[in-house]
């Protein structure tokens, strides 16, 4: 059974930084792509950034310049660093973790960025 825990979130002010990281355990294919999604109020769930097990990424254009994803290979986890947050960037924010054709998700962390 796949597990994905994340932490890191909080209450932060506008220009501010958070770190976000993500736990993965079980059984995981050494293929798969690990991201973070975000869900603000009334709107739909968005992909933030992603990456894959070679290293590529993707980031939402939304916090390009701003996030940047990374991994742990050893200890299956992926971290997101929030810089210069904005309001906007208040959302629920999830790990995911796709491999073959499964979707895994985590139970998210609350970011709260205030102006």
């Amino acid at each position: 059974q796949v597990q994905l825990v994340e932490s890191g979130g909080g209450l932060v002010q506008a220009g501010g930084s958070l770190r976000l990281s993500c736990a993965a355990s079980g059984s995981i294919s050494r293929s798969n792509i690990m991201g973070w999604f975000r869900q603000a109020p009334g709107k739909q769930r968005e992909l933030v950034a992603s990456i894959i097990n070679g290293g590529s990424t993707i980031y939402a254009d939304s916090v390009k310049g701003r996030f940047t994803i990374s991994r742990d290979y050893a200890k299956n986890t992926v971290y997101l660093q929030m810089n210069s947050l904005k309001p906007e960037d208040t959302a629920d924010y999830y790990c995911n973790l796709n491999f073959g054709s499964r979707a895994y998700w985590g139970k998210g962390t609350l970011v709260t960025v205030s102006s």
